[in-house]
């Protein structure tokens, strides 16, 4: 077979056309092979793919292709993230169904990721917003009902005004809608919830053993998230009522030095407080405002204190003074209890209030040994100390102190040690269509119900529309609500809420081992496939996705779901792709569309830029130049190929000699092909490096061009040639597969690329027989030497001193050493 002109449209269509028919990526469990799960996080069907996913999945193929070859059964799916607002959004616009929408672009996008050549198992396909999808997490939601794991309360809720919708507090970023930049606002509604709290510690525990599996980075974003503090809560009594205020602090060894009390906006005691109360009127305008600020804006160190007197009084519990209370506005609920008791003299925050307010001030904790007065303060003192004006405790060391005043509060029942977490509950429930109905019927006998696991799915009607100004037609759809009580049979309603989108994506994982089983998993599948062995994705999802992955995955093994602690044992996050300084998007003009640069280069050439221009963890600048150099580089192994064909023999790669005895010049080849073959599989598998796997093949390709002319004129060279060329279409098909599948057939190779095994490196055409070394004269390179391997210290000295440049420098001097570090110098010191 004559190699042509490279037409990659052609050759591209081939390839993914056979490997279609086929079923070349098709997996099941075998439990004889080692298995390797690998993912990159699903997109969402937004109707095209941008570089970004470009990015992501050929990443993703690369790891794929590359483990197939090393023997491994590959596990490679892909799907959809099916359910949200925007094909909401655009169904209104467009007048259409949000299924309509959601469907035609996943055969859209679907057909645009075939043309990239990826070597995903389509048999595994799954979009969440399919009911035999969401059957399995309405399943689970009802299992977290019975044991407790949901639950529905009436709290203040983040609430995008545009989406209409509720947000989840990772959903808020400074102050606005993730999705669509809105300012959030705070609404009292009942809601679902699920208690990743009670989670929290394990989240934590296991983030330590994910060190070095994990960027570093997530690990401590999640553990910020997270939030641990160890303390103690304290109660101090209301003046006048039978209620009081707990307090979460990390700090009780500065409980003398509370002064007064600051309030959360948001806290459930501010009504209370002011009932009957001629500042009541007051208080209330200032937390309408207070609670609708960005919570970044209001805990910023920057931000002006501000606050309001309630008219109350609270006691502390150790000098039994009255402290003030006030509603303050760098106080949130999200921590603690939503109260703090303010100690200004060692707190900078509490120390501008008072200083503000006109409020009192003691000073607790002074320096070892050192005097402190409040009148000498111009700011908070913070540092350690010993306690002072503290009772029984005056003279203790601060840290000492905290213990020994926790367990005296604890014994009057005034208090007790407490961890707390900055994380909170997830709400879970939506107020918009397009979502996984929430399988809850309310029956006024029987209260909350859950629907039968022999009634699931709860199908969203596919004869609603999304309402023109966003509101959810199901409270309105007579035929959806109105149904009998699963218990009592009495009449009862639907709850018309539907799911956070994070709950289809928090699972979706774990259904691809089994995605056609009519329960949520097959347990040997499961068994044999989970974890995700390597998760490739967005460092944007470090919290939202990927905390709730953890928790979702905890939760169901608690259930007797899930054999596995954790979802993912490696993540890597790959970087943003940049284009004129900025990210790309369609507001700033500078969006790459992929189907064009396939159209002009070829899907290899486009895969080999976006792999190739940047490290996977880092951000790369788009460039149409180097475009225009990867797409060169294809055609220069393609002609390559084409010098080569029918003039060298179709061997192996990493093809061994036998006996014939090589040239030099042959066994440099041979020694780079197989230092290739040994660096790209490093580069992949050990440092994910796939931009220096590229360089050293593209070092193999020049290696054989500089080398071929020379070579084909003997039988050893034609031999080595033949060999080297296997082995440069065998180590760069998992980053340009359809030229070299072609380029393998045309050859007259044996198999397919995608089934072949990888090459297995000699040792023995690695090793070197001399080495180069640089010979220095007082630090300054003078010259080299060519030295063998094994020679000894003293025959590399003296053969330095042989080089005559060296010679020249040394004229008129004394030498007084000569320092040798093994395989790479020779330092000559002389005065």
């Amino acid at each position: 077979m004559a190699i042509g002109r490279y037409e990659p449209a052609k050759i591209e269509k081939k390839w993914q056309d056979v490997w279609e028919s086929s079923q070349c990526f098709k997996c099941g469990t075998d439990p004889s092979r080692p298995k390797y799960y690998v993912l990159e996080m699903f997109p969402y069907p937004s109707g095209r793919i941008h570089m970004g996913h470009v990015r992501n999945y050929s990443i993703g193929d690369v790891v794929a292709r590359f483990k197939r070859m090393r023997g491994f059964n590959v596990l490679h799916p892909m799907g959809w993230d099916a359910f949200g607002l925007p094909a909401e959004n655009a169904a209104i616009k467009h007048k259409t169904h949000p299924a309509a929408w959601t469907y035609g672009n996943i055969s859209d996008m679907r057909s645009e990721l075939r043309r990239l050549g990826y070597s995903y198992d389509w048999a595994r396909e799954l979009a969440t917003c399919r009911p035999e999808y969401y059957r399995h997490e309405q399943l689970f939601f009802t299992r977290f009902f019975e044991k407790g794991l949901v639950y529905r309360k009436k709290a203040p809720q983040n609430w995008c005004p545009s989406c209409m919708t509720v947000l989840a507090n990772e959903q808020v970023e400074d102050g606005k809608c993730w999705r669509c930049d809105s300012e959030v606002e705070q609404k009292e509604l009942s809601q679902w919830f699920l208690r990743i709290t009670d989670y929290a510690e394990e989240l934590l525990e296991w983030l330590q053993r994910m060190e070095g599996h994990w960027p570093e980075r997530v690990l401590t974003m999640q553990r910020n998230w997270i939030g641990k503090s160890v303390g103690a809560e304290i109660a101090f009594e209301v003046e006048g009522l039978e209620s009081s205020v707990k307090v979460f602090t990390t700090r009780p060894d500065t409980l003398y030095g509370a002064t007064f009390m600051s309030l959360a906006a948001e806290h459930p005691l501010v009504e209370t407080l002011i009932q009957d109360s001629p500042e009541a009127g007051k208080v209330r305008e200032f937390t309408a405002r207070i609670r609708n600020m960005d919570k970044r804006v209001r805990t910023a160190e920057d931000m002006e204190k501000e606050g309001v007197f309630t008219g109350r009084y609270c006691l502390n519990p150790v000098t039994g003074e009255r402290m003030p209370i006030f509603v303050a506005n760098f106080v949130l609920m999200d921590y603690g209890s939503g109260a703090v008791m303010a100690v200004p003299a060692h707190d900078q925050r509490d120390f501008d209030f008072a200083k503000k307010y006109g409020l009192p001030m003691r000073v607790v904790i002074t320096p070892k040994g050192g005097d402190l007065k409040v009148e000498d303060l111009t700011e908070a003192y913070a540092a350690p100390g010993v306690l002072a004006a503290s009772g029984e405790f005056t003279g203790m060391d601060n840290e000492r102190a905290k213990e020994a005043i926790v367990e005296h509060l604890a014994a009057k029942g005034l208090g007790e040690p407490t961890v707390n977490y900055r994380l909170k509950d997830w709400n879970i429930s939506r107020q918009r269509f397009w979502g996984a109905p929430i399988p809850i019927i309310f029956c006024e006998s029987c209260g909350p119900v859950a629907v039968p696991a022999e009634d699931l799915p709860v199908v969203l009607p596919e004869d609603a529309m999304p309402l023109a100004d966003g509101r959810s037609p199901l409270s309105s759809l007579d035929s959806f609500v109105n149904v009998p009580c699963p218990k009592c049979g009495r009449p009862a309603r639907r709850e018309t809420d539907t799911l956070d989108t994070f709950f289809e994506s928090s699972w979706y994982f774990a259904r691809y081992t089994s995605a056609r089983d009519e329960t949520p998993f097959d347990e040997e599948a499961l068994r044999y496939w989970m974890p995700v062995d390597q998760y490739i994705g967005g460092i944007e999802h470090a919290i939202l996705h990927l905390l709730y992955s953890r928790f979702f995955t905890k939760a169901l093994r608690d259930e007797g779901f899930m054999p596995v602690d954790e979802p993912f044992n490696n993540l890597l996050t790959q970087g943003m792709v940049y284009k004129d300084g900025a990210k790309m998007s369609k507001s700033k003009g500078n969006v790459v569309d992929p189907g064009s640069m396939i159209e002009k280069y070829g899907a290899d050439a486009t895969r080999l830029y976006i792999l190739f221009a940047s490290p996977p963890e880092k951000d790369l600048e788009w460039s149409d130049a180097s475009v225009e150099g990867a797409y060169r580089f294809v055609n220069r192994v393609w002609r390559l190929a084409q010098d080569l064909e029918g003039r060298v023999p179709s061997l192996a790669p990493c093809s061994d000699p036998g006996g014939m005895e090589l040239s030099a010049s042959a066994r440099d080849l041979r020694r780079k092909e197989h230092e290739t073959a040994l660096k790209v599989a490093a580069d992949v598998e050990e440092r994910f490096q796939l931009n220096t796997a590229i360089a050293a093949v593209m070092e193999l390709v020049n290696e054989v061009s500089r080398s071929k002319d020379e070579l084909i004129e003997t039988e050893d060279g034609r031999f080595v040639l033949g060999s080297a060329l296997a082995t440069t279409l065998c180590v760069l098909s998992p980053f340009t597969p359809h030229l070299c599948e072609e380029l393998w057939e045309a050859l007259g190779y044996e198999g397919r690329l995608a089934e072949m095994a990888w090459p297995s490196p000699d040792e023995a055409a690695m090793k070197v027989d001399a080495v180069t070394l640089a010979v220095q004269v007082n630090g300054k390179v003078r010259g080299t030497l060519s030295a063998p391997v094994d020679a000894s210290d003293e025959a590399v000295k003296e053969a330095a001193l042989q080089v005559e440049n060296v010679q020249r420098r040394l004229e008129g001097k004394t030498v007084r050493k000569i320092i040798v570090v093994k395989g790479k110098l020779v330092n000559i010191v002389a005065g």
